[in-house]
């Protein structure tokens, strides 16, 4: 950005020059017409854009950092531990990038192992394949949004007068942390949720038998807890509702990528998507 910010501060000086030297060239007007001069406010025009992008690009990476490093201190804060690092001096590291068309999306893994230029999108679906919470976020780490999908899900239910509300909650090893337990549990939501990584067609290990033992950490009781033959049980049932959503969201309606720009245009496409997806469960069910 800082090598492309001086080279078109460079060619606008020089348009500007031009511009300056054909607007007293009467003969050249006379000529050709006062359209031929036209052509540079154009040009002018589409660097001092283009210009304007970048250094919103530079400011937008800057107060990233800052948040970033504030986010850093707050960890370390809470940990009891004194971070050295001041966020207010804080600046974009040679790596960092910002994409000029869409800002709100990021740059994330995918499930192919490759890189894309994405949205995040969440859901939580009930036994039947019912989506309960549809949302979309630029944060690649899953782990932050168990909060707002979970809200979201209890506002939704409320709203459409449903008073059986779910009883447990189940997800995978990204949404693990010890908050979010705590958090499911303080909404009367039993959690189920991984605390590693199995690979496809693997199944949780049994637990080893008698009492869980005190000494052991948040993370380590939930381990132990998903080992019993419930929790076995009762985990096992997510990748066939929630993971076969996804599949029929791509393959039957063909929605493999967000055909709207910004973050809050994702979401309200997600949401539309979503709710298609229920109108077809609820259709077939019927018909069933």
């Amino acid at each position: 950005m800082q090598e492309k910010e001086e080279q078109l501060q460079n060619e606008i000086e020089e348009l500007l020059a031009q511009a300056q030297a054909q607007a007293g060239d009467d003969e050249e007007d006379q000529q050709f017409g006062n359209h031929r001069g036209d052509e540079l406010p154009d040009e002018l025009a589409r660097r001092e854009s283009r210009l304007k992008k970048i250094k919103e690009a530079r400011e937008a990476l800057k107060e990233q950092a800052k948040q970033k490093a504030q986010e850093h201190v707050d960890r370390m804060e809470a940990e009891g531990r004194h971070p050295r690092t001041d966020p207010d001096k804080a600046v974009p590291q040679e790596s960092d990038q910002r994409n000029f068309t869409d800002p709100d999306s990021k740059i994330m893994k995918t499930s192919n192992k490759g890189f894309d230029q994405c949205g995040n999108a969440q859901i939580i679906v009930e036994e039947n394949q019912i989506n309960l919470s549809a949302d979309v976020t630029n944060q690649a780490n899953d782990v932050k949004q168990v909060e707002p999908v979970l809200k979201q899900m209890e506002s939704n239910l409320a709203a459409a007068d449903v008073e059986e509300k779910p009883q447990e909650f189940l997800a995978d090893a990204g949404y693990y942390s010890d908050s979010n337990v705590e958090f499911a549990k303080a909404h009367d939501l039993a959690p189920f949720i991984a605390t590693g990584k199995f690979k496809h067609g693997e199944s949780v290990p049994e637990s080893p038998q008698g009492r869980i033992p005190k000494h052991l950490s948040a993370k380590e009781r939930m381990g132990r807890k998903l080992r019993t033959k419930k929790g076995r049980a009762t985990y096992s049932r997510r990748k066939v509702q929630v993971e076969p959503v996804f599949g029929q969201i791509k393959a039957c309606q063909g929605f493999r990528q967000f055909l709207l720009r910004g973050l809050e245009k994702m979401q309200g496409e997600w949401t539309l998507v979503s709710l298609t997806h229920n109108l077809l469960k609820l259709f077939r069910f019927q018909t069933a």
